[in-house]
């Protein structure tokens, strides 16, 4: 039976919306599955934006390892939380940009 592909959890504000579809493909011309934020325009209500903000920290629950996009070290308050949520179920986080917070 083949291993399971490792599972990975893209974060990170939606201004990087680029750069993170670059890490995707990346990430899965490598063989990994990819969990991303979904993509959405201004147009949702703020009941909508909660309900993916939580239908995101379930993903994080699903990956294996989380990689924040945090461009020029930009990191949103909403980022700053799935981090935070991601370290405290032991989660490994890495960042394309500077770092952030404690390791």
């Amino acid at each position: 039976m083949p291993q399971r592909p490792e599972i990975v959890c893209i974060c990170g504000s939606a201004r990087f919306i680029e750069e993170m579809r670059e890490i995707n493909r990346q990430l899965t011309l490598a063989g990994v599955i990819v969990v991303a934020p979904t993509e959405v325009s201004d147009d949702i209500t703020a009941e909508q934006r909660a309900l993916l903000g939580e239908l995101h920290l379930r993903k994080i629950d699903l990956a294996d390892r989380v990689v924040v996009v945090n461009t020029g070290g930009y990191i949103g308050d909403s980022t700053s939380r799935e981090i935070g949520y991601a370290r405290a179920a032991g989660k490994p986080v890495a960042f394309t940009g500077p770092s952030y917070g404690q390791p």
